[in-house]
């Protein structure tokens, strides 16, 4: 098989698992008392990959808010402390908004089967975090931060072609801000050693 038929199979497969992933309320356009359609910006619907980006992204993102809860009290770096803070301040409403993003969409926070997403902690790596301090916290707070980041940053690109500006300008707020966060993370990192 060709390259290009296995990429068009691949994109009609990934369809076909959004599809029936993701109970997206896909209407058309209402109709007027006079049977018109409406003049609605069907650019602002929710797609079933903007739907399936939420639906991945909320969980991500609930992780690493409780990571940053675990920083208030264990970390000691105050650099760590002051990142975790502004790692939470930032995604605690963007889980609130991708919530409501589901809610209008009529879809369910979950997608109905398991899929892996790439950075997150496994529970023994969360557990490690919930019983570390200081230091030994630090470290690992902060190279579990990265890789958790760098997840969320490819996940984020699902977004980045959306036809809603909502999910469009919320992926790229994901990749430019985690993106700069890897940074300092690393450099935070290697200071710890």
């Amino acid at each position: 098989m060709n390259t290009r038929k296995a990429l068009v199979l691949s994109m009609i497969l990934l369809g076909g698992l959004a599809l029936g992933g993701c109970a997206v309320n896909i209407a058309g356009p209402s109709q007027s008392h006079h049977g018109e359609p409406n003049q609605e910006n069907q650019s602002s619907k929710f797609s079933n990959s903007d739907v399936m980006f939420a639906q991945m992204m909320i969980p991500h993102h609930q992780q690493a808010v409780d990571m940053g809860t675990l920083a208030e009290t264990r970390a000691s770096d105050p650099e760590v402390q002051a990142l975790a803070a502004m790692i939470k301040s930032e995604q605690a409403p963007e889980i609130e908004q991708m919530k409501k993003w589901l809610a209008s969409s009529n879809a369910g926070e979950h997608m109905g089967h398991d899929m892996g997403m790439d950075g997150m902690l496994s529970a023994d790596d969360f557990a490690a975090l919930e019983s570390a301090t200081g230091t030994e916290f630090d470290r690992l707070f902060v190279a579990g931060m990265i890789a958790h980041h760098e997840g969320a940053v490819e996940m984020a690109k699902m977004v980045l072609n959306s036809e809603n500006a909502e999910a469009k300008a919320l992926g790229e707020a994901i990749v430019d801000s985690q993106t700069s966060q890897i940074t300092s993370l690393k450099a935070i990192l290697k200071r710890l050693g």
